[in-house]
């Protein structure tokens, strides 16, 4: 994305006052921020249903063009990626959402469109129950799901311990913050903030000097479920902010995962009332997690793998599986329809030869629709 367009994007979003469904409607009807300045003056024509108060405050652009140069200054020291809604980088699943921010600030090396994103929270005061909860169920999805993206917050309880495990079990992880990357809040998670950049990142929609409100915390959970297919709730009171991320998943047609406690346990309380009403299904590990996804092809995939299965010994490759497999041995990682296009196949048929690959452990699906040839 250009620089133009992340900047006229960051003052946009001033100007808004951060409300994301009134950002994202003028965004997408005239393509860009740039569009938007262009056309400050006659927004009322273009948009006949944009508030007045919106209308308004679109004219005068001045401070808030300063704030986006200083803000271009930060990212730019600081080697932060600003995603704009149209940045193919944009995380996909959130770019779904109809509140998602049209531009987020991100720090890290993962790819933020992993095949695989589950979000884990729970309550700050989590439990010797918790906290071994999260331990077993990442190290078990790691030997049955190689390759998933933990996220979480960042905060005390549940989400510290998702990010550290997820660290300790050689799985990215990032943390959605709900202030700046000019700081990391609370101070104490600093080290492994640090660690998150390079084994995965840092994310936000705040700029620089934004305080860690209340508020912001509400609205940073909808981006923890918004990039994520599944959120899986460890620990929660009766109220608490891992339910309201349990909520919007929901709301956003994710699946949603609780682990059930003690009854009558004040931080399991939450979890058994999302079960009981049928809003979370019940999990007791990573198991019943992936079977649920329908997640069992990456296991069937690492056991395969695990035993030093290899092309040569699948001699019930048939003749169309073979061609794909020849195919992707010269030029490896194609996407479905150009591989359709190479072997004159419809992409009906291509994708139902690939998943059987996938099965016998000969190909691994990435983001994008592309497939990815193992052990080439």
């Amino acid at each position: 994305m250009s620089s133009e367009e992340i900047f006229y994007t960051i003052a946009f979003t001033r100007l808004t006052g951060f409300n994301s469904q009134t950002a994202q409607l003028l965004y997408r009807e005239l393509g860009s921020a740039k569009a938007i300045y262009d056309h400050r003056s006659d927004i009322a024509d273009i948009i006949p249903d944009c508030s007045p108060r919106v209308v308004e405050s679109l004219r005068n652009w001045d401070d808030a063009m300063k704030r986006a140069t200083a803000e271009m200054t930060f990212i730019g020291q600081h080697k932060i990626q600003a995603l704009t809604l149209n940045d193919p980088a944009y995380p996909r699943r959130l770019a779904d959402c109809p509140d998602a921010p049209i531009i987020i600030y991100y720090r890290g090396t993962t790819d933020l469109n992993q095949q695989r994103v589950i979000n884990m929270v729970g309550t700050r005061r989590c439990t010797t129950y918790g906290q071994d909860l999260v331990r077993r169920f990442i190290t078990q999805l790691k030997v049955l799901c190689p390759q998933v993206l933990i996220v979480s917050g960042l905060a005390y309880g549940i989400d510290i311990c998702a990010h550290r495990q997820a660290l300790a079990s050689g799985y990215d992880t990032v943390g959605v913050l709900a202030h700046g990357l000019d700081t990391i809040y609370p101070a104490p998670h600093r080290q492994t903030a640090t660690e998150m950049v390079c084994h995965g990142g840092l994310l936000t929609e705040y700029v620089t000097q934004t305080e860690p409100m209340a508020n912001n915390f509400r609205q940073r959970n909808r981006i923890v479920a918004g990039v994520s297919d599944a959120t899986i709730v460890v620990e929660s009171a009766a109220k608490g902010g891992a339910l309201i991320t349990a909520r919007i998943a929901q709301d956003y047609g994710r699946d949603v995962f609780a682990f059930p406690g003690p009854v009558g346990a004040p931080y399991s309380e939450g979890c058994n009332n999302l079960i009981r009403d049928n809003r979370a299904a019940l999990i007791s590990s990573a198991d019943d997690f992936v079977a649920a996804m329908g997640w069992q092809v990456d296991a069937q995939r690492e056991k395969a793998k695990a035993v030093g299965i290899e092309r040569h010994l699948f001699p019930n490759l048939s003749p169309d599986e073979q061609a794909i497999v020849n195919l992707l041995s010269t030029n490896n990682d194609l996407q479905l329809n150009v591989i359709s296009v190479h072997l004159n196949k419809p992409i009906g048929a291509i994708t139902a030869l690939l998943f059987n690959l996938e099965m016998k452990g000969v190909v691994k699906p990435l983001a994008g629709g592309t497939y990815h040839l193992l052990m080439a």
